[in-house]
């Protein structure tokens, strides 16, 4: 996906939603390098950006201004994790990992050197990879002490996922993202990039995915490496993420009503006051046809009762619009690459089904 460089001289340009970051996340940026001589504002100015977007919260920017805050901050501080860690990951971190990973054969070694190499760069994120039946995960080995901000969490989930998903050339669906912090007040850019299954305030930091990624293999040149990392981190913001916001659309439609009573492609294209020919080609522009996004919007609320104990398989099932047990199991391995007793047990911490 080629980014277009936008007119910079108002940040809150008509670009779309899914090419867009919320003007909150560029607070978080600029908040580690704010001092009370050097407010956000004029650190905006110093890196030849437009400080126009601070005065409305609830606006957003391109991609492309927030790719140049963070690469301006990455060099005038030398600290491409924006000051959030007691040691700076200096600037061309980033560059010398991604060098590092093409040359591993399968995901499962990329992520160990990855690992590795942020946890002897910095203190507080050292991640671990455990893979457990069909289930993956990485968790972030913090000890007691007070959790991070959410920022930074998923600061560090971004560049460990994006790059990941670079590396084997497709979106690694993340079946929960689990966070020691108390939810932010704004979490919805952090909902499309990673997962709807976000869960705050819990006893780990880590994110989930099917075990099945690990053996993918790693097959990037040098020349791809220089043409992705000509356009990172914009091509790591935008390009492995659930970015169409008619999927979002449909998605928040489909909420509204129970699993049985979702609508046909016909009847959701009259409710979407377009003709199901134009439904079929925007669906089909976004890579996402609506028998997808109904697999998607049914994997997310399978996970989220998953880790509710009090749910029995049956109940779910019901709930899913599913016959019976058996075809909710069929569904979800399908959907998910595991079944619901290997997730059910990961998250809940028991004994697997």
């Amino acid at each position: 996906m080629t980014i277009q460089p936008p007119d910079l001289s108002d940040p809150r340009d008509n670009v779309a939603e899914r090419d867009s970051i919320s003007v909150r996340l560029v607070g978080e940026a600029l908040l580690g390098f704010v001092r009370p001589d050097r407010p956000a504002s004029a650190i905006l100015q110093s890196l030849g950006l437009p400080d126009a977007c601070l005065a409305d919260p609830d606006g957003r920017v391109s991609v492309d201004y927030y790719r140049r805050l963070w690469l301006g901050l990455a060099a005038r501080f030398d600290d491409e994790f924006f000051a959030m860690d007691p040691r700076r990951l200096r600037a061309g971190s980033f560059v010398f990992i991604s060098r590092c990973c093409i040359g591993q054969p399968t995901l499962e070694r990329a992520l160990g050197q990855m690992l590795r190499f942020f946890g002897l760069s910095l203190e507080r994120f050292r991640g671990r990879l455990l893979r457990r039946h069909s289930l993956a995960e990485i968790v972030l080995e913090e000890g007691d002490g007070e959790p991070q901000r959410a920022f930074a969490y998923f600061t560090f989930w971004m560049l460990v996922h994006g790059l990941a998903c670079w590396l084997v050339g497709r979106r690694i669906a993340l079946l929960a993202v689990e966070s020691r912090c108390a939810e932010p007040d704004y979490s919805d850019d952090y909902r499309v990039m990673f997962s709807d299954n976000l869960r705050f305030g819990q006893a780990r930091t880590r994110i989930i995915f099917a075990a099945e990624a690990l053996d993918l293999p790693i097959r990037r040149s040098e020349e791809e490496l220089r043409a992705f990392l000509e356009d990172a981190p914009a091509n790591i913001l935008v390009r492995y993420r659930d970015s169409s916001s008619l999927a979002s659309r449909i998605k928040q439609l489909l909420r509204q009503r129970p699993a049985e009573r979702w609508p046909d492609s016909q009847t959701l294209a009259g409710e979407l006051c377009m003709s199901p020919a134009t439904l079929r080609r925007r669906l089909a522009e976004a890579g996402q046809p609506y028998q997808s996004i109904k697999d998607a919007l049914r994997r997310e609320m399978a996970t989220r009762w998953l880790a509710d104990a009090s749910l029995s398989y049956a109940e779910i099932a019901e709930r899913l619009g599913f016959a019976d047990i058996s075809s909710f199991y069929k569904a979800f391995r399908k959907w998910s690459g595991t079944n619901p007793g290997h997730y059910r047990a990961l998250i809940l911490g028991t004994a697997a089904s």
